[in-house]
């Protein structure tokens, strides 16, 4: 941990948690300065980010090396945010040209319709999670301004439909949210110097009683493409606040037990 204080990381006591965790990890064969030193760069705003779990590692370094990988999990162990910061890493090292963030606007009991606004107002409520963790990475003015320019677009999944996305990181969030065919249309949008992160939780699948989950299915179709990469998260890899991992832990325990009875 000094040795980690000395490449220029602030040691903050979550994060000497989280190395306390991981050294007492019987699976876990990653020493810490490598956990701690394998960051990524986003901006003058923070120094780094750095993956917390062996997981997170693992997510990092298959986005690096593939082109798609899909990120399935709890909510809470950093598939979107380090998704996010990849893509921003990307774009400051001039590896693309723009960031496209994506996300199905389906609604958990309030329907779109009964919000105030036009279309745009309607559907950003749902974008806000994705604002939430870009502006956490960079200067606002900064972030506003790449938005305003387009080379940052957040935009709901249906505005990609009929485009072809070239030279960009693209990043598809809540995606257990997806049709069949949104996902489909998604996964055939991707361009040349592309890549797409998809992340997703399969256990808060939102869409009406009857509907296949895209995510769910495209486990099943793509398994066994090469240049695909699934990485799958558990409740060990919650970076939130300590009692999510509680909570998550819970409601699985409940889940097995009502799918037992």
């Amino acid at each position: 941990m000094r040795a980690i204080s000395h490449e220029g990381y602030f040691l903050n006591p979550e994060d000497i948690r989280f190395a306390i965790k991981s050294m007492s990890s019987e699976a876990e064969a990653t020493s810490v300065k490598d956990l701690f030193l394998n960051n990524i760069p986003v901006s003058s705003k923070k120094r780094f980010i750095i993956p917390k779990t062996d997981t997170q590692k693992q997510y990092i370094e298959a986005i690096r090396n593939y082109d798609i990988v899909i990120g399935i999990g709890p909510a809470g162990t950093g598939k979107t945010y380090l998704a996010m910061a990849m893509a921003i890493s990307a774009f400051l090292k001039k590896q693309v040209s723009r960031i496209v963030l994506a996300r199905p606007a389906v609604e958990a009991g309030e329907k779109l319709g009964f919000l105030p606004g036009d279309l745009y107002e309607k559907v950003n409520p749902y974008l806000r999670p994705l604002y939430d963790a870009l502006f956490d990475m960079m200067e606002a003015e900064k972030a506003g301004k790449l938005v305003d320019r387009g080379i940052i677009e957040i935009a709901p999944l249906a505005f990609m439909r009929g485009r072809t996305l070239n030279d960009s990181f693209i990043i598809l969030d809540e995606a257990q949210n997806t049709t069949s065919e949104q996902m489909k249309m998604y996964l055939t949008r991707l361009g040349f110097n592309s890549k797409t992160v998809i992340t997703g939780d399969v256990t808060q699948i939102d869409l009406p009683h009857g509907k296949v989950s895209g995510l769910i299915e495209a486990v099943k179709i793509l398994n066994g493409i090469e240049g695909i990469k699934f990485v799958y998260f558990s409740e060990k890899d919650v970076v939130r606040h300590k009692l999510v991992q509680e909570i998550v832990r819970a409601y699985e325990r409940y889940e097995k037990r009502t799918t037992e009875e």
